[in-house]
């Protein structure tokens, strides 16, 4: 999250938006948000998993998500998908909207 937030003029250059789905709750999402200073929406996944289900993340054994970053087009099409230790670096996520802003041109 630290990269991202680091990043984000670069997302806001390509009209992208960042969102953060987690599976914690929110007054621990509400600590990491403050502690990494994001400026970006985290949003909570903790009661029902459901987001985490429906994108083929969760790990039922445990009830976490694995580590994933989406990109997902204003027609709602996902472009591009990292997972495990890939999400934590924004750079393909940073590439993965600069070539669809560059697309929609």
């Amino acid at each position: 999250m630290l990269a991202y937030q680091a990043g984000i003029a670069k997302f806001d250059g390509n009209e992208a938006k960042v969102f953060a789905i987690s599976t914690d709750n929110t007054p621990s999402q509400k600590e990491f948000a403050t502690k990494v200073n994001a400026s970006f929406p985290l949003l909570s996944d903790f009661s029902k998993r459901q987001v985490a289900m429906a994108y083929g993340v969760l790990i039922p054994e445990v009830g976490v998500a694995n580590r994933s970053t989406f990109v997902v087009d204003k027609q709602g099409k996902i472009v591009h998908i990292e997972e495990g230790n890939g999400a934590i670096d924004p750079s393909g996520a940073e590439l993965a909207c600069s070539r669809l802003a560059h697309k929609t041109q």
